[in-house]
């Protein structure tokens, strides 16, 4: 095992894009708790030449959309990130590269920055994908997309990808829970989030929170944490937008009988 690095290991490194929108690309050497894999982060960064004033401001600004990633010495992991990042805007834009991604977002803005003249908007995205934990036999990715292209206010969707580097597979959550015992699951969640919400065990769910039929439910985001199995619930997806993320941690001595043997849910002592 390689120790912790609390430290960058290498200073950070500019490159320079043949890009119009002023697209740079920033580098740093990384290793991680557990690391058996050499990675680094990079981002793709492209501007708009369009410069609004915002009213409640007294200085310009312009359009702007950043994509930051990590490169591991693994190719497959490297397609697989790719792929899941992707994934997000392939039914309108088909990207091919990070880069892509943020130019396709600037040409959009400067498409209606032409036809709204005066307007005070100025969008924003970012793609921020960051290794959050990661062991000998995993891989947790935590996937953040924010976004800001007119309305009310911007958007976040959080998901997490989680990888087995040594089998190059995919880790879902049926994968590590098993099939008898996802109602147990279910039952430990809803005691834990009704404490973490300090509600009572039997106060109605759906006076206060979103779920279907008021039904507790869990999200489809999640990871394993050094505490636990990890959810996470996005903004508007059990409560109003104000009140941001939730997130519910089931600590590994409540998942003993109920996750599959021999997983990452199961360490070996």
């Amino acid at each position: 095992m390689k120790k912790i690095v609390l430290s960058l290991l290498a200073a950070s490194l500019l490159l320079a894009c043949t890009n119009s929108n002023n697209d740079k690309k920033v580098a740093h050497v990384i290793t991680a708790e557990n690391d058996t894999l050499t990675y680094r982060y990079d981002s793709v960064k492209v501007l708009s030449n369009n410069l609004v004033k915002p009213e409640l401001n007294s200085y310009a600004d312009t359009a702007n959309a950043v994509v930051k990633y990590p490169i591991f010495d693994n190719d497959e992991l490297n397609n697989f990130v790719k792929q899941q990042v992707f994934d997000f805007f392939k039914e309108e834009d088909h990207p091919n590269a990070y880069e892509d991604i943020a130019s396709s977002f600037i040409r959009k803005y400067n498409q209606f920055y032409l036809e709204n003249p005066g307007t005070a908007q100025w969008w924003y995205l970012l793609i921020d994908v960051k290794v959050v934990r990661q062991l000998h036999n995993y891989v947790a990715l935590k996937y953040i997309n924010a976004s800001y292209a007119g309305g009310a206010h911007g958007s976040t969707n959080i998901t997490f990808i989680n990888f087995n580097p040594k089998t190059s597979s995919l880790i879902t959550l049926d994968s590590l829970i098993r099939p008898d015992k996802k109602l147990a699951l279910l039952k430990v969640a809803e005691e834990i989030f009704r404490k973490d919400e300090n509600i009572s065990a039997t106060e109605p769910l759906k006076d206060r929170y979103f779920f279907t039929d008021g039904k507790f439910s869990l999200p489809a985001a999640f990871y394993v944490s050094n505490k636990g199995l990890t959810f996470l619930y996005n903004q508007y997806e059990i409560k109003p937008y104000a009140s941001g993320i939730t997130e519910l941690t089931i600590p590994f001595a409540k998942l003993t009988d109920i996750a599959k043997p021999q997983t990452i849910l199961t360490p070996t002592p």
